[in-house]
């Protein structure tokens, strides 16, 4: 079997990357550039490219995870071509350091880090230049009846967990199935849960799994109400949804082949109850995925960076963007465990972390400090649980997880 060969860029896609990435944190800046047209045209039909995103932010996730493409096998030696040029790209563009700065960090001459600066752009615009290629020959292939089957549509879906109030989801499924509803005469009543039922989902497909679902009963139903009731559990979130109807009941949702596969996508339990009199209840079990995980840094990529690497370890991740923003949000949640930058304006990590440790409701959870200064002794002093010099790799944030049994 022949090896895919990856295509050399041009070399006016690798200035145009160069200059994605000296702008990575200015979305007006990249919003402009013919690059993000083309890379978003290179994801069209592809759920990687979320709906809500606009052309810079889309940009900007596909410059960071091309990096992170770049991170070297674990255990790879620190002074490897390819250990050095990850951590070039890490340093200078995602944490912001100076040319001089990176140099300094990784013992290089001026003159060294920018060559070695410019190979580690070229290759960040090779895994792009691929994506586009790739794209191109992809689009030559499909056929339209390929890309219309219910089949391909859920293929290309890609599951991205995030904590989400339940109740807004239902609220906006509400509103996509008003016009059947109000046709039929159908009325929704919406027994609202309390706390707020914040579950973690995927946002996209959750909503339109909701939305097929209503469908669904509105057109079981006639000129009656829906009523809908939740309860959050320990392990699960459960939503009820009570329904009479026209006659009996022959449909199975479970079943279904749009919301069968789109609830087992999620991992979402569904079961049909007759209550008698004509009535049913549609039972959905959401399960509540995996641990808590706060990320307190004031670097907006390494913040998406480690919710990336979280989301795909069933973990829910709360971001926050300054140490003030990190103390308000543990003023109302306890996280199973935080990650910590140590040098943020205003309120620093050190900060943050003595707070952590005053507040009985987080006395004794793991925090993970981060840190371009390495001084991990100052942290265990301040009680951190681990200490992580920057730049970090997904394996040393996981590593650090699963040593504190935070994940397994």
């Amino acid at each position: 079997m022949s090896e895919t060969v990856i295509p050399e860029p041009a070399p006016e896609f690798v200035d145009s990357v160069k200059l994605a990435l000296e702008h990575l944190y200015d979305f007006a800046f990249l919003q402009k550039l013919p690059l993000a047209q083309r890379l978003s045209a290179a994801q069209q039909g592809n759920s990687k490219k979320r709906p809500s995103q606009t052309l810079g932010h889309h940009l900007r996730r596909e410059l960071i995870e091309a990096i992170e493409a770049l991170s070297p096998e674990p255990g790879a030696a620190a002074h490897t071509p390819d250990m050095r040029q990850y951590n070039l790209l890490q340093l200078h563009y995602v944490e912001g350091l100076t040319v001089q700065e990176v140099g300094q960090r990784l013992g290089l001459s001026t003159r060294q880090t920018h060559r070695s600066l410019r190979k580690a752009e070229e290759s960040v615009a090779t895994i792009l230049w691929a994506q586009v290629q790739s794209a191109t020959a992809a689009q030559d292939d499909l056929s339209a009846a390929q890309l219309s089957s219910v089949q391909a549509e859920f293929a290309q879906l890609e599951t991205t967990l995030q904590p989400t109030d339940l109740v807004q989801l239902l609220r906006e499924a509400q509103k996509a199935v008003a016009p059947l509803a109000q046709s039929r005469e159908v009325t929704f009543e919406l027994v609202e849960p309390v706390p707020r039922m914040v579950v973690s989902v995927d946002t996209a497909v959750s909503r339109q799994l909701l939305v097929s679902i209503l469908s669904r009963l509105i057109q079981a139903t006639q000129q009656q109400t829906i009523t809908i009731y939740g309860l959050l559990g320990e392990e699960m979130a459960l939503l009820s949804l009570s329904f009479p109807a026209t006659e009996p009941l022959a449909h199975d949702f479970a079943s279904d082949q749009v919301i069968a596969p789109l609830a087992e996508r999620l991992g979402w339990q569904m079961e049909t109850k007759d209550e008698g009199n004509g009535r049913y209840q549609l039972q959905v079990k959401i399960p509540l995925h995996g641990p808590v995980v706060l990320v307190v840094d004031d670097n907006q990529g390494l913040v998406e960076l480690l919710e990336r690497y979280l989301t795909g370890h069933n973990c829910r991740v709360i971001a926050a963007n300054s140490g003030e923003e990190g103390l308000e949000v543990l003023s109302r949640t306890t996280p199973d465990a935080i990650i910590l930058d140590a040098m943020m304006p205003d309120v620093s990590g050190w900060d943050v972390l003595q707070a952590i440790r005053t507040r009985p409701e987080t006395a004794e959870t793991p925090v993970i400090i981060c840190s371009v200064f390495n001084d991990p002794e100052l942290a265990y002093a301040l009680g951190a649980s681990h200490f992580i010099s920057k730049p970090v790799s997904r394996d040393q944030i996981l590593t650090a997880l699963r040593q504190l049994n935070v994940v397994v």
